[in-house]
Parts: structure tokens; sequence; C-alpha cells
């Protein structure tokens, strides 16, 4: 079934007691992208938002450049999985023809099938400088996320990716298995509706891995803060794409990795603004 929740039934033990009852729990399916007949891609995630999918996979992986090159977008329902079928330009077709490659993508799986070390580590997209944030309205984006996201206030098993804007608060937010869909999955509701992101934040709620800021540079955010830690690479990766990257955000604070010139005190801010 692809519906994003399902109730299972389960045996329940506590303190030493046995009991019964329903769990509500994520669903997981194969997601296929092809494009112009033949499968690109094929990718664990949740069955929700897959035009927004489709469509952010494809510009985070450099298939297309704008959500134009995308001619039609269907998604069909099979037994065992879904296939999102694409129909791209002749010009876009034919550099897919080139590169084409056949991965099986467990949840979580960023850069599965990738077949040489220099494209894994690609250079990001140098993103442009935008504006600058206070600790406050960095702290209010991210307590904003846990009430909006509906599968996981469910399941407590999906994470979320989302687009803060100061004037907008959050503008996007969607949920999946894995980390890397939901953040593609953002990146396509943005291009759909034709949302910049220069004048907002990235928020995740999970760790920050190289290609989850390889990711955000596609989206052209210049902030990224995310619930845990990134990795060494994931930081030099921010530092050389211009992307300030918070992380390890809670309740009392959060720490800066790279480009701390756009998290500056209320009170800078203030004085900018008389000036």
């Amino acid at each position: 079934m692809h519906v994003p929740v399902q109730a299972i039934d389960r045996e329940i033990w506590r303190d030493g007691v046995a009991s019964e009852g329903a769990r509500l729990i994520p669903e997981e399916t194969p997601l296929a992208l092809t494009y112009n007949g033949g499968t690109y891609a094929v990718m664990m995630g949740t069955p929700q938002n897959l035009e927004d999918f489709a469509v952010g996979f494809s510009l985070d992986e450099g298939i297309i450049k704008s959500v134009d090159d995308v001619k039609s977008l269907e998604v069909v329902r099979l037994d065992d999985g879904i296939e999102l079928r694409m129909w791209l330009a002749s010009e876009d077709a034919a550099r897919i023809s080139e590169r084409r490659r056949h991965i099986a993508g467990p949840t979580g799986c960023g850069i599965c099938g990738i077949d040489s070390i220099a494209e894994a580590v690609r250079p990001a997209a140098v993103v442009p400088q935008g504006q600058t944030f206070t600790p406050e309205q960095i702290m209010t984006a991210m307590q904003a996320i846990a009430p909006l996201q509906s599968i996981n206030l469910q399941t407590r098993a999906v994470h979320a990716a989302a687009f803060w804007s100061p004037a907008g608060g959050i503008i996007a937010l969607r949920e999946d298995v894995g980390r890397h869909n939901a953040l593609d999955k953002l990146a396509g509701s943005l291009a759909r509706s034709r949302t910049g992101a220069s004048g907002g934040m990235v928020l995740l709620t999970s760790r920050v891995s190289v290609e989850m800021v390889q990711k955000t540079a596609a989206i052209g955010a210049p902030v990224m803060v995310a619930v845990s830690a990134p990795t060494a690479l994931a930081v030099r990766t921010a530092e050389a794409a211009g992307i300030t990257l918070i992380a390890i955000a809670r309740q009392d604070g959060f720490e800066v990795f790279s480009h701390g010139g756009r998290v500056v005190a209320r009170h800078a801010t203030e004085v900018a603004d008389v000036a």
C-alpha cells in the first residue's frame, strides 16, 4: 500500500508485563526515477510529496538545471513500488544517457551508485551572500519544525527538511524516512513554487553529511541548521561553498562551523537598520 503511515499490530513488553496494541509506523517503498523511458535510480522512501521528490532529486543530482526542464511528470503506482516517470528535452535526455547509472538506494543513502571518488566529493555550488540572522531567529526557526511534522508526530520515525524565511516563517516542510529524500523533496517544493532560497535557511532534523551540504548548495540557501553534528568533510564543503553551517541546535543554543558572519547579535542588526 502506498500510504505514508501504516497501523501495525505488535506485542508490547514494559516492566516485565506483556500487552498488545497497534502502532503507527512510516511506510517505505521503492521509488524508481525514470527519464525518457530509462531508469536512472531506485531509492527507498516515504510515498508522499513524490512530485517534489522527483523534481528535487533531478535538480540536486544535476540532471536538470530548472524545473522547466521537466516536460512531463507522472507518478505511476505499481504493486511493488512507484515509478516517477519524467520526460526531458532532447538535449537533457542525451546528457542523461551518457551518465545514467542504475542504483538501489537503501533508506538514508545519499550517494549510492556513484562510481568515482571525484563524483562523490564534487565541489558544491557557491551560494550567494544572502542575509544575516540573529540567534533568536535561528532558535525560533528550529522550534517551529516539530509541530509541523505530521508523520513524525504519529510515528517518531522520520526526518524533516524545512525552509524558513524571516518574512514567512516555515515556507515549506517535507518528511521522509530518508534524510536525503526529505531534502530532495524540499528542493522540489521550492523549485515548483518558484521560491528563491537566498533569503532564508534550510533546517534539518538530521546530522549533516557532505551530500546534505551539496544539496543545500544546489538549492541556493546561504544558511543550513541541523539538530545533529556535521562530518568534517561537510564542514570543509560548506566552507568552500560559502554556506553558514550551524549544527547541534538545541533549546539552549547551537554551534556555528563555517561562515559565522551571517549570525549576528540582535543589537548589531538593529544598529545596521538604523544606519
